[in-house]
């Protein structure tokens, strides 16, 4: 069902978070904005603890991200993480997270860690650094010899490119820009509110 949901929303923001107090607004300022969805970034002390803070919110789906181990990925799950992305694909991440019924999205960057991928069962992908590799001309690429396999784009994606992704392979369209790190840490839940407001309305579908 995550995945469903997260394709409904079509934006999925990538959040930092250094003040688990944060949390609570910014869930509420990006469901305001109409994308009641974020991947908060295990990459501070307090991610866990912001994570837990909105994982019972009603309506919003909250997933952790950059998930680079094993033991990460079993205290997201068990902070409520609805959904673990990793920059990479790592078997060990991917069996426990099947053992938990974790639904998890692994990062790819070529075609043999695609199949490597779909292989250990994963039918979403997160590609990354998306622009770096070649933007939505390569998502286009990969998702030839792939069809059933659908993509989370990722880095190197603001409002001005946006629509660009916004093709059939994709999920969900993965970026930083509409809640920034130094956004959400001077408390300017209204400029989140409306960046997610102005991005989703890019996404035509």
């Amino acid at each position: 069902m995550t995945e469903a949901e997260l394709a409904r929303i079509r934006v999925l923001p990538v959040v930092v978070i250094d003040d688990p107090g944060h949390a609570e607004p910014l869930a509420h300022a990006l469901t305001e904005g109409g994308v009641p969805c974020a991947e908060i970034t295990l990459r501070t002390p307090e991610a866990l603890a912001a994570l837990a803070a909105v994982a019972g919110r009603d309506g919003f789906v909250v997933g952790a991200g950059t998930v680079r181990s094993r033991d990460q990925a079993a205290r997201a799950a068990d902070a409520g993480a609805r959904f673990l992305v990793s920059p990479g694909f790592d078997r060990r991440i991917s069996e426990y997270a099947a053992q938990r019924g974790a639904p998890l999205i692994p990062g790819v960057a070529t075609a043999s860690e695609l199949m490597a991928a779909a292989a250990a069962g994963h039918a979403t992908v997160k590609f990354f650094p998306a622009a770096l590799l070649g933007g939505p001309a390569a998502v286009s690429a990969l998702s030839g010899p792939f069809p059933d396999i659908r993509f989370v784009p990722s880095g190197g994606i603001a409002l001005a490119n946006a629509a660009e992704y916004d093709l059939g392979p994709v999920l969900t369209v993965s970026t930083s820009w509409i809640a920034p790190r130094d956004v959400i840490a001077a408390g300017r839940f209204d400029e989140i509110a409306d960046r997610a407001r102005r991005f989703r309305a890019v996404l035509s579908r």
